[in-house]
């Protein structure tokens, strides 16, 4: 079953600081390109799908690790699908990566993200692990100064977008959990799937 979101901000208050994250949001202006779509494939292909996901999610690491590369390989590579991320974040940590890996430039997005995912055993939930720090050490072999690095988690027009963005996708989608894919706007699925049953959603999506 997919991670719930609420129920780890419930079990996590002291995370949220700064007056809470779910109060006081500021639309971000559109023309911010940290906010534009993130994406691979063509995307004029047949079928669209589109995964929200969060950094700190153990079932989106697994997914991305597992099944993900299988994907690029035969249906993104190939130009069958144009495969959208979505910010899906379950708890500040994922936010604050969130928010870092949007501020790289567009073509470095996936990379990062697919980094943090396969690591996320060592800087989310490592012992004794500053998880900033963490991500700042690995933004900066992404090429991210300190100094932007700084600039970015401190961004607070850019934490609400993110927010808004989410509960934008929980109210529209009744998204609440991750990850959880949508195949062509016909079809929503709240759980890990393997490529088999990834390929038939895709396939039915494509008719």
């Amino acid at each position: 079953m997919p991670i719930k979101r609420r129920t780890l901000l419930a079990l996590a208050p002291a995370l949220i600081t700064g007056g809470g994250l779910l109060s006081g949001r500021a639309m971000a202006q559109d023309a911010d390109p940290r906010l534009s779509i993130r994406a691979v494939g063509n995307p004029q292909a047949k079928v669209h799908v589109e995964e929200w996901f969060s950094l700190t999610c153990t079932h989106c690491a697994r997914f991305a690790a597992e099944v993900f590369p299988e994907i690029r390989t035969k249906l993104v590579d190939t130009g069958r699908v144009y495969y959208i991320f979505r910010d899906f974040p379950l708890d500040q940590v994922a936010l604050t990566a969130s928010m870092v890996a949007r501020a790289l430039p567009p073509e470095r997005y996936e990379p990062f993200v697919l980094a943090l995912l396969s690591s996320q055993d060592r800087w989310a939930f490592g012992k004794d692990v500053n998880p900033e720090e963490q991500i700042q050490k690995m933004a900066a072999l992404a090429g991210m100064s300190a100094d932007t690095f700084q600039q970015t988690v401190h961004d607070d027009k850019l934490r609400h977008a993110i927010m808004d963005e989410e509960d934008r996708a929980q109210a529209q989608y009744k998204i609440d959990g991750t990850p959880t894919f949508r195949f062509n706007d016909k079809e929503q699925v709240a759980q890990e799937l393997n490529y088999e049953e990834f390929a038939k959603k895709v396939e039915a999506a494509a008719q």
